[in-house]
């Protein structure tokens, strides 16, 4: 038997093998899902955003920030009622009511007992004179709770950017890391083909073609991977900008190497922590809290002591059974006889009796007459509560101290995030160095493997297992690089200079 007859025979029995028939299917499913997701992504031209944009437009539409712009407008209305509750308050009643039986009439204090309609009307004001300022402290406690919900807005604004920066940096490695799955494909595509013509020119063994139809069986799939988390990270960023998630959205792929960067010498994290300690409204938000724990301190305070007010009122009324005299008609009638002598005389009074006419006073004409003022000075003095008015001055200054125990946390916090990210950075740094040196190193060694393997001093194993090596220090060095740049915007970031890619 010659050599070509070994070589197919070989062959048929590779086809007959059940893991080579896996490794042909697993191939060709992989090119076709490939095909696919290359022609969805390029079916229709796509507007690609920066980050800026990303960062503008989230800062519009995304929910949480506007919820937090509703709690801001919330704690506005606070202020603004507190401020208006300096003014006098005053209320004006009306009623009609049908009242039967024995009672007293409310315009004339008789006591009655025909029914009848009434209808008051009752104009009251009154005003605080004194109340050791508690409305003053009152307003001032709410003027620190608004700057507070500003603050939080923008905290809220700080929070999306960071992380939008974080999604865009993810989706810009996964795109490169897609590139690098793109490239060995290539790689193993060519030296596949290459070996395919060795191996029908009995060169070399099947066993060769079949191990590197495997490796660019795997490599596909290492491709459809880097591809879908790409999708997945550009999913994650449409959730953050509030877009639907079957809208059309892109991001613009700068390379990494261009993206500007401060010199890591210049973001000493002490220094980072003193800009950030007078800058971040979170920290800002503390100290307005503080402030608004110290006023409501006060404010339960004075609920102790008596309110001293001026109140007044106005008031007319109307019945519909009152009457008035409308008319006075003198007589002078006989009240009796006497008979002196014979004769039979009319006696009449000395003054005559007056006969009067009733009628139904008018609305108006009833109102004017039961018009009654009243003013007064009123003080109210606690004395017994159930302890109510001495647990909320407790409480008050137990939340003083919450405040300023949160405000210590966040701090603590914040420094240790710092110094984190800035020794993080300095990881990175040297990580990125170290893994250019074994990109350098592998690279090297898989040219070297290349040559050796095309004269057949290597088997096809030994070729993937370079490549592979050579793979994964790439995909190591842009991991290392994308995480020191990340590092360094949080510095950056820190210091007060925004997110900019």
């Amino acid at each position: 038997m010659n050599h070509f007859n070994l070589i197919k025979k070989n062959y048929q029995a590779k086809q007959n093998d059940p893991l080579y028939f896996c490794t042909m299917i697993l191939r060709n499913v992989a090119f076709l899902l490939l095909f696919i997701i290359s022609d969805t992504g390029f079916s229709q031209p796509v507007e690609k955003w920066d980050l800026k944009k990303c960062v503008d437009y989230a800062w519009l539409n995304n929910i949480n920030i506007r919820q937090s712009i509703l709690q801001k407008e919330m704690t506005k209305l606070d202020w603004q009622q507190s401020k208006s509750a300096q003014q006098p308050s005053a209320n004006f009643n009306t009623n009609f009511v049908y009242s039967a039986g024995r009672n007293q009439d409310p315009t004339t204090f008789d006591l009655t007992t025909i029914g009848y309609l009434n209808n008051n009307h009752t104009l009251q004001a009154s005003v605080d004179l004194f109340n050791w300022f508690s409305k003053k402290n009152t307003i001032a406690m709410r003027d620190y709770n608004m700057q507070a919900a500003i603050e939080g807005v923008e905290k809220a604004k700080n929070d999306l950017a960071l992380n939008i920066a974080v999604a865009y940096l993810q989706i810009l490695l996964a795109r490169e890391q897609e590139n690098l799955a793109k490239v060995k494909i290539e790689q193993t595509q060519s030296q596949l083909e290459s070996t395919r013509k060795q191996v029908a020119a009995g060169k070399l063994p099947e066993l060769n073609a079949v191990n590197l139809e495997a490796a660019l069986s795997s490599d596909s799939s290492s491709l459809i991977t880097a591809q879908t988390s790409a999708q997945q990270f550009l999913l994650q960023m449409k959730s953050l900008l509030n877009l639907d998630a079957a809208q059309q959205f892109d991001v613009v792929t700068p390379p990494v190497s261009l993206i500007p960067v401060e010199n890591l010498a210049d973001m000493q994290p002490e220094v980072v922590y003193q800009l950030a300690i007078n800058s971040m409204p979170q920290q800002k938000m503390d100290e307005l809290n503080i402030k608004s724990a110290l006023k409501s301190v006060a404010v339960a305070k004075a609920a102790f002591y008596p309110t001293i007010s001026l109140f007044g009122s106005l008031g007319a009324g109307f019945n519909n059974k009152s009457k008035e005299i409308k008319s006075v008609t003198p007589l002078n009638l006989p009240i009796g006889t006497v008979t002196v002598g014979a004769t039979q005389y009319n006696v009449f009074p000395n003054t005559p009796f007056n006969s009067y006419e009733f009628g139904k006073i008018g609305y108006f004409d009833q109102l004017n007459q039961n018009f009654r003022q009243s003013i007064g000075i009123g003080i109210s003095i606690p004395i017994a509560n159930g302890g109510a008015l001495k647990t909320n001055w407790q409480r008050s200054k137990l939340n003083v101290k919450q405040a300023e125990l949160e405000k210590e946390k966040n701090s603590f916090t914040l420094k240790q995030d710092i110094y984190k990210a800035y020794y993080d950075a300095v990881a990175a740094v040297q990580q990125f160095n170290a893994n250019k040196k074994s990109v350098s190193s592998s690279q090297v060694a898989y040219e070297y493997a290349l040559k050796r393997y095309e004269v057949g001093l290597i088997s096809t194993y030994d070729l993937i297992t370079t490549q592979t090596t050579l793979q994964q220090a790439k995909s190591q060095l842009l991991y290392a690089q994308y995480d020191y740049v990340f590092k360094l915007k949080l510095l950056e970031f820190y210091k007060g200079q925004g997110l900019k890619l």
